[in-house]
């Protein structure tokens, strides 16, 4: 592919991002599978391309209006900006890119022009922009996040906006980490052990892995080493009852299934519920590779489900990684930050309160309930677990030190009554985790 249809390739997946709610990489996924004639050097440059205009989004946003241009921030606009502002691109090389020719974009208007050429040697951060502008998130969390880190919050948007590494998780029902380290270099694919998680390997770059042996037999899986702790940190084992209640794509329930093996099996009974039925449906290729066929998939109903009125008391551990705003993701989907207001977030606050309230029923005297986000708000973390102790009574906090110990070995990075991990902190994505034990 030319440079120039490599931009309007840009433009595209981008305007695409942003019309819909979809993350960014299933998106360019979908689009390179129906061109198959985008060699792997060109799907590399146009998704550094994009990755890097929704990275900088609001900067380039800054110094579109900051020319006074009446221009609409769109994808093209931003692409020019982000040509002119990280590439150095002259006018005049822009120009050549936006020929009109087939495959190129469309020639730059005259306003589009003169953005070239007012932006073309500035800088991309300027002393001028507002904090959030600078470091990339929404004006409305900046109160949060002032809070949360009041000293060191340059330190933690810039690991957020960085690329995040690829990490897997091994699955201990049919391997260990050394053996598929081995497996991995024998296909020329280097890893090492995650810093935290004692069943991560952190993979050197970013290889295919859909084609190794270790992969088709369910060795290991793709997995951020924040949520193979949260896993962990849940506790199940041989012989218990186990529920992930918002089991999703399904990565946390194949690691709680890991962890109640016994000799290659899992031993007890483990549930991985969702309100959609397509996504575990999504689950069982899953499943299958992994040799976790024991997990029983059920579709719950937002309220008043059945189900759990049936089983009320009766789980040992119920894992409740709800639904959030996923403000500590932001590395693996960097356009996930626009998406959200205020007023989503009250009512994914919502969201999180009705599920902890069923979840919680499910858990056994001296069972555990699990509360877990990908979000770095206090709002969805800290004062929601508040919210919970003060309307449920009969659960307790459990230091994060002990339960530590107990499931992962050796102390938290981070101690206190819970856990929180960040890419600057961890180099992990963002999560948050609370043990509760119910009295």
């Amino acid at each position: 592919m030319t440079p120039g249809a490599r931009v309007q390739a840009a433009i595209e997946l981008l305007g695409t991002i942003w019309a819909g709610r979809e993350p960014a990489d299933r998106i360019t996924d979908e689009y390179f599978r129906k061109r198959r004639y985008a060699g792997s050097g060109d799907r590399r440059a146009i998704n550094e391309m994009i990755y890097r205009v929704m990275r900088h989004r609001a900067r380039l946003d800054w110094w579109i209006g900051r020319t006074g241009s009446a221009i609409k921030p769109d994808a093209r606009a931003r692409i020019v900006a982000e040509l002119a502002l990280e590439d150095k691109s002259s006018s005049e090389a822009t120009a050549k890119m936006f020929s009109g020719a087939r495959h190129c974009p469309e020639p730059l208007s005259a306003e589009e022009a003169a953005l070239a050429e007012a932006l073309y040697g500035r800088p991309l951060i300027h002393d001028a922009m507002p904090r959030p502008v600078r470091l990339e998130y929404p004006d409305w969390m900046d109160r949060s996040f002032s809070q949360l880190w009041p000293d060191g919050l340059g330190r933690e948007m810039s690991a957020l906006n960085q690329q995040a590494p690829v990490d897997l998780r091994v699955n201990m029902l049919k391997t260990t980490p050394e053996e598929a380290r081995a497996a991995l270099a024998s296909e020329f694919i280097d890893a090492e052990p995650t810093p935290l998680s004692p069943i991560g390997l952190r993979l050197h770059g970013r290889p295919r892995l859909a084609g190794t042996t270790a992969y088709k037999k369910g060795w290991v899986e793709v997995q951020d080493e924040g949520s193979q702790l949260v896993s962990l940190l849940t506790g199940a084992g041989p012989g218990m009852r186990v529920v992930d209640f918002c089991a999703g794509g399904g990565g946390k329930a194949l690691a709680l299934a890991a962890c109640m093996a016994v000799d290659g099996v899992v031993a007890g009974e483990i549930w991985a519920c969702d309100i959609s039925g397509y996504r575990l449906e999504r689950m069982v290729p899953r499943l299958n590779r992994a040799g976790a066929n024991a997990v029983q998939l059920k579709v719950v109903a937002a309220l008043n489900e059945p189900w759990v009125a049936e089983n009320a008391g009766t789980m040992d551990r119920v894992l409740a990684d709800v639904p959030c705003t996923g403000t500590g993701a932001w590395r693996r989907d960097p356009d996930a930050r626009w998406r959200f207001s205020p007023a989503d977030l009250d009512d994914l606050m919502g969201v999180q309160q009705r599920i902890l309230g069923m979840a919680q029923a499910l858990v056994r005297p001296g069972g555990r309930l699990v509360y877990a986000t990908c979000s770095l708000l206090q709002e969805e973390n800290e004062r929601q677990l508040a919210w919970f102790l003060e309307n449920h009574a009969d659960f307790r906090p459990l230091a994060i030190d002990a339960v530590w110990a107990e499931t992962v070995g050796g102390p938290p990075p981070p101690t206190g009554p819970c856990l929180r991990l960040s890419p600057a902190s961890t180099g992990t994505d963002g999560f948050f985790c609370a043990v509760t034990e119910r009295g």
